[in-house]
């Protein structure tokens, strides 16, 4: 049977999250896991180039993943939409099976070299989040919505990494604490964009605001783009 690229890579990442726990995300871990997989050095390096930092990618999306899954087959529907996305946030943090992977994550992407490879993990996970429950923004709210959502998610997920109460249940609290004071802000936004006294002051704000469009999608690096004008 052929082995692809992505098995492969999935099998050093089973093989390397045994290690981790005790080397962290690092060479040590890397090369562990190549020697368990009894795989050749140079087809590990082809597959995974800078080593555990790649398998630490990996992991995440395996998270993503598995949290994308779980939204499409949960019925959803009887849910409020800030119930909706607290409900994602859940899930994506349940799909971990060991806190500790996630720690050593954490310490990882915290060195200069890879805290952009972090922050597109996280913004990716979130982005996922509000895709996979049908989110059709497509001015500057698209931007808003994931930021907001990264501030939310890495909050909670720091006080999750340190709750030892039953089920979590401190942080599904925090959560929605998280979640009602976003909802509070939108609420003050909302407000203000309806009062006629600040019309005059908001046009070219607004104006700007629904001239950003997302990046494309087959180009997902992109910062925005402005519509041109017709």
């Amino acid at each position: 049977m052929t082995v692809t690229y992505e098995d492969a890579k999935q099998q050093l990442l089973d093989a390397i999250v045994i290690h981790v726990p005790f080397d962290g995300w690092s060479e040590a871990s890397f090369r562990a896991a190549v020697s368990d997989c009894d795989m050749d050095d140079t087809l590990a390096r082809a597959i995974c180039p800078r080593g555990a930092v790649d398998l630490a990618l990996a992991f995440h999306a395996r998270g993503d993943a598995a949290m994308v899954e779980k939204l499409n087959t949960t019925d959803l529907s009887a849910l409020k939409y800030r119930d909706r996305i607290a409900t994602a946030v859940r899930f994506r943090l349940e799909a971990v099976s060991d806190k500790e992977l996630v720690r050593r994550g954490m310490t990882l992407f915290s060195l200069p070299s890879n805290a952009a490879d972090g922050a597109k993990a996280l913004w990716q996970t979130c982005d996922l989040i509000w895709d996979t429950l049908g989110d059709t923004s497509d001015d500057v709210n698209w931007y808003t919505k994931r930021a907001t959502l990264s501030g939310v998610y890495s909050s909670t997920l720091l006080y999750w990494l340190g709750d030892d109460s039953p089920d979590h249940q401190k942080t599904w609290e925090f959560l929605d604490r998280r979640i009602s004071d976003v909802m509070q802000i939108e609420k003050i936004k909302a407000q203000v964009n309806g009062n006629p006294l600040f019309k005059p002051f908001l046009a070219v704000p607004n104006w700007l605001a629904g001239q950003v469009k997302p990046p494309l999608k087959m180009r997902a690096d992109l910062p925005g783009m402005l519509n041109p004008r017709k």
